[in-house]
Parts: structure tokens; C-alpha cells; sequence
């Protein structure tokens, strides 16, 4: 019957140590002609598989004992680069806008362009993360998150949102993400007021 232990303790002088098993008890007697196939000598700490046998005197001690490897963890598979998962915020901000984006034009009086400036300023914003994210990874010059901020302050918010969860960039970081939530915040605000049929003496 085989057992496996670790060498708690060898003299490489003397040729001699003990082995500790792995299920306790008394440390077992090894000489160094117990080993088979071994490469280099034996040390302390090495992990080994034995028999046990015994000798001259009734006590117990190693044969037939081989090196084990240690056993690595097999490498966790690294997942593909793709889209952050969409938190709930995220996931719901841009339909609840495109509702908020509807019922102001159809009960208030917002420029007619809005529509307009928030696909341009989202298409750059968009352009602005991905540049950034490049610069990032080349190491080169870095867009300053104030200037994303005020990119989505000004309506860019929605492409700053799908570059985030598209391109993983900034999508991670907390302080920044808090940032942007209250520029997206903002942003909503000032559009349902301008929308007002009450703004600038609008009549409903």
C-alpha cells in the first residue's frame, strides 16, 4: 500500500531523513537507496509517494519512494473581450429617455434640433472614448475625463453610455461612473425644462 508524505526533515550528509504522511502520525525513516527514479537529492519539503515497510529493529521506514510534481490549478480560462454586462441603470437610461425625448416634443416646445444635437454629440462622445481607450492602451495622450464629462453634460451622454458597456472603457471605475450620472442627471433636467410649455413664456 502506497502513501504519500512530505520530507519534513533531511540530512544530505548523512544520506538520511524522515518522511511525515499526509493522514499523521509518526514520522517514517527514509535512506536515500529507498528512492527510485530520482533526479537531483533529495530535500526537505519535497512531496513524495511510498511504501512502508520494516526494518531490522521493528521500525518503520520508506521503499519504493518516487517524487511526486505538485499539482498546479488548471489555468482559468480567460474569457473573450466583449460588451460589460448592462447594469440596470444602464440598461433602462436610454429608452426611459427616448420616452422623456418623445413626450417633450409632444407636449412641450423644445428646439426642433435637439434630436439632432444629441446624435451628433453622442457620435463624438462615442469617437472621444474610443480614442481614449486607444491612446490608453498605445500609452499615448489621454482625453481628460473632465472633457468626457462635459462631452455628456452637453447631450453626448447617450454615445458615452454605449461606449462604456461597447468598448469596456470607463465602464469600471467609480468615481467616474457617479460623475456621469450626475451629468446624465443634469442633462435630463435641463432638457424637460427648455421643453416646458412654461419656458420663455411659452403658452401650453
Amino acid at each position: 500500500m502506497r502513501f504519500d508524505g512530505t520530507i519534513t526533515t533531511w540530512h544530505d550528509d548523512r544520506g538520511f531523513g524522515f518522511i511525515t504522511p499526509d493522514q499523521g502520525g509518526q514520522a517514517i525513516f527514509v535512506h536515500i537507496e529507498a528512492f527510485e527514479g530520482l533526479r537531483g537529492r533529495p530535500q526537505a519539503q519535497q512531496r513524495v509517494s511510498f511504501e512502508i515497510a520494516l526494518g531490522p529493529q521493528g521500525k518503520k521506514r520508506a521503499l519504493k519512494v518516487v517524487a511526486l510534481r505538485e499539482r498546479r490549478p488548471a489555468p482559468v480560462p480567460k474569457r473573450p473581450a466583449g460588451p460589460a454586462q448592462w447594469g440596470t441603470a444602464s440598461l433602462l437610461a436610454l429608452p426611459l429617455f427616448g420616452m422623456v425625448l418623445v413626450l417633450g416634443h409632444a407636449l412641450g416646445h423644445p428646439p426642433r434640433w435637439t434630436p439632432v444635437v444629441y446624435l451628433a454629440a453622442s457620435v463624438f462622445t462615442f469617437l472621444a472614448y474610443a480614442l481614449d481607450k486607444s491612446a490608453a492602451q498605445r500609452g499615448a495622450w489621454r482625453t481628460s475625463e473632465r472633457t468626457l464629462h462635459l462631452l455628456a453634460l452637453v447631450g453626448g451622454w447617450p454615445g458615452a453610455l454605449l461606449a462604456q458597456q461597447v468598448l469596456r472603457h470607463k465602464s469600471a471605475k467609480a468615481e467616474f461612473r457617479a460623475v456621469f450620472w450626475a451629468t446624465v442627471v443634469l442633462n435630463v433636467a435641463g432638457f424637460v425644462f427648455v421643453s416646458s410649455p412654461h419656458t420663455f413664456g411659452a403658452t401650453p
